[in-house]
């Protein structure tokens, strides 16, 4: 027992609801911890997967735009190709003149 005025633990019996209570108020935090660390590493495990989507999505494109820039520098040379097979048979034609004359052709 304590010998002075001052509060002492021993005096106060300590039920067994109050013992509940923070048992109860303990396993909360502990659960709500464990319940935020599931979440995050779902968030985690989420974000995880949206990134490897995106950068898969994004190989893709890449993919596409080198296929569309080689088949574009074929059409290029090409188009390099007949306008200089068309100024050897019109050579009294300019660029301006021999591009409209083609144009005119076409419809």
């Amino acid at each position: 027992m304590c010998n002075n005025m001052a509060w002492c633990p021993s005096q106060y019996p300590v039920s067994a609801s109050s013992k509940r209570r923070h048992r109860s108020k303990q396993s909360k935090v502990q659960i709500y911890r464990l319940s935020r660390k599931r979440c995050e590493e779902n968030v985690e495990k989420d974000m995880e997967l949206m990134n490897l989507k995106l950068y898969l999505e994004n190989q893709s494109i890449i993919e596409e735009n080198e296929k569309l820039r080689k088949k574009a520098n074929l059409l290029h040379q090409e188009n390099l190709a007949l306008m200089s097979e068309f100024q050897k048979k019109f050579p009294h034609l300019d660029r301006f003149s021999t591009t409209l004359l083609l144009l005119l052709q076409k419809d």
